[in-house]
């Protein structure tokens, strides 16, 4: 199994996950102009796509959704909430639940519910019965099921929405500021760290710290916060950007 990311960040995500043939996309908040440019760079096109998860209606994630299922027929997943929730609605070819985990081709997906705000938000982890990858952005606090369900992984593309005196200091509107870094938000460099070191991190091959704000984090802040929460070397973990994402990533 392997992933790399299109982007990451508040002008679009998305997360490319493949083990064999099967190729599955979690999000796209791109143009499909831009879509088929960031998959040529990681050498795959929209007609390799399997399937196309999504983790909740925000622009950021889903804008591109529609466009791209709909013109190279790929069938698309997302929780109920976030169907109902879609500017545009259109029904997907079926419901991500977690009481019902995926199984598309060589992939086993748990869904897991997270605290944001949108109307049913979920993120995922993947299996290829070897090994599991955890993709956990876009929640301001954690729960007993995401530490449950993200334990013990082999890779985990992990959260680092904000520095908390850069996001107090910076533009934004207060009831922003408040959202952003509330319960039902985006996690602070140090309770994404927090919480990684909760479910263990020893075991992972890769640790991507993802959705970085452009106004209100740095990566070397990001990187320093979880190399001194964790004990790690800052150069070991990895960091998802907005423009470049992150190239193929095995896992083996």
């Amino acid at each position: 199994m392997r992933f790399a990311v299109l982007g990451s960040g508040s002008r679009g995500n998305g997360t490319l996950v493949e083990k064999g043939s099967t190729r599955v996309l979690v999000d796209c908040g791109f143009t499909l102009r831009e879509t088929e440019r960031r998959l040529a760079r990681l050498n795959r096109s929209p007609c390799q796509l399997t399937a196309i998860l999504v983790t909740h209606e925000h622009s950021d994630h889903c804008n591109g959704v529609e466009l791209l299922a709909r013109r190279y027929s790929i069938p698309v997943y997302m929780s109920d909430g976030t169907a109902r929730g879609l500017r545009k609605p259109f029904a997907p070819a079926g419901l991500a639940s977690p009481e019902r985990p995926l199984e598309i081709r060589d992939l086993q997906i748990r869904v897991v519910s997270v605290a944001h705000d949108a109307r049913e938000p979920t993120q995922f982890v993947f299996s290829d019965g070897r090994r599991r990858l955890g993709l956990l952005t876009d929640l301001g606090s954690s729960t007993p099921s995401v530490v449950e369900h993200y334990s013990d992984l082999d890779a985990l593309v992990m959260e680092a929405n904000h520095d908390s005196d850069m996001l107090a200091r910076g533009p934004y509107p207060y009831f922003l500021k408040n959202r952003v870094g509330g319960a039902w938000g985006h996690m602070n460099n140090h309770q994404a760290a927090a919480l990684v070191q909760e479910v263990g991190w020893k075991q992972l091959q890769h640790l991507v710290l993802a959705h970085l704000s452009e106004k209100n984090n740095l990566p070397h802040l990001a990187r320093q916060t979880f190399a001194d929460t964790l004990g790690c070397d800052p150069g070991w973990l990895q960091v998802a950007d907005q423009d470049s994402g992150l190239d193929w990533r095995e896992i083996a």
